[in-house]
């Protein structure tokens, strides 16, 4: 009589780990995960030679002026805010296009890497702008896109090889910070402030080298941060304000960076 172990066979726990997902989600395995959102994006960046970053933050919610129409029909107040919103688009599209060109996105230098690649949350808004004046530069650029409730898709500009997801904000931001070069951060809400004060609070503890980090639209960010009041409260020092700088511009961006000690591979210099 022969033995019939089909019961064996079909078991969980006969199944290799690695091709077990039912085990690789469990809540015993989150240490694993967030180590392979780490590596599998080490890997690839590795590969892609991308040695250092200038990382652009902003707002979801703003687009192009696409639809005449569609403006007409607004009231003046919404009209002010997408027109407001629609120059943050234009110059973060303009603002990705100049780092890609002068920055060493494009060259691979001796030992094949690539500098400043421009590097988003790889959604909409102004990351797709960022993304998009790379694309239209020829230089690739990274988009660290997050998985939510209500799903975030991948803007068509990002290079797709270089398009990734996460679920762990944690990983997400580490990579976001761990090449930086440099910070851009434009008008957003909760996550955009979310992102600027992780990466400030980095730079006033000294956790992370110090980098450039300039702020798009100085009326923007005086309006509902103000930033002297912590000075004035003792919340922060005087010297904390010496982090970040404003521009009103993307040329004046790529000024303020390389004057701040932007750190240019050499045929970019």
């Amino acid at each position: 009589m022969t033995s019939d172990n089909r019961k064996q066979l079909e078991s969980p726990s006969y199944r290799l780990p690695a091709l077990d997902q039912e085990f690789l989600l469990s809540d015993a395995m989150r240490g694993v995960r967030f180590l392979l959102e780490y590596a599998k994006a080490e890997v690839t960046l590795r590969r892609w030679g991308v040695r250092s970053t200038i990382v652009v933050f902003g707002t979801a919610r703003a687009r192009p002026l696409d639809d005449p129409a569609a403006v007409a029909a607004m009231s003046e107040r919404e009209r002010k805010q997408l027109e407001r919103r629609a120059r943050w688009y234009e110059e973060a599209r303009r603002f990705g296009r100049i780092a890609s060109e002068r920055g060493g996105a494009m060259n691979h230098d001796g030992d094949g890497q690539r500098d400043n690649v421009i590097a988003t949350g790889g959604g909409p808004g102004i990351m797709e702008a960022a993304n998009r004046g790379a694309f239209e530069a020829g230089a690739p650029s990274i988009g660290f896109n997050i998985t939510l409730p209500h799903e975030q898709e991948p803007n068509a500009y990002s290079t797709p090889e270089l398009t990734f997801r996460f679920h762990y904000f944690a990983m997400r931001k580490m990579h976001l910070a761990m090449r930086a070069n440099a910070l851009v951060v434009f008008p957003g809400g909760f996550g955009t402030l979310d992102e600027l004060f992780e990466l400030l609070t980095l730079l006033q503890t000294q956790k992370a080298p110090r980098l450039p980090v300039v702020l798009y639209d100085a009326s923007y960010w005086r309006s509902i941060i103000n930033f002297e009041a912590l000075v004035d409260e003792g919340t922060i020092s005087p010297h904390d304000l010496d982090l970040f700088d404003f521009a009103e511009s993307a040329e004046e961006i790529w000024d303020k960076l390389v004057a701040s000690g932007l750190r240019l591979p050499p045929q970019s210099r």
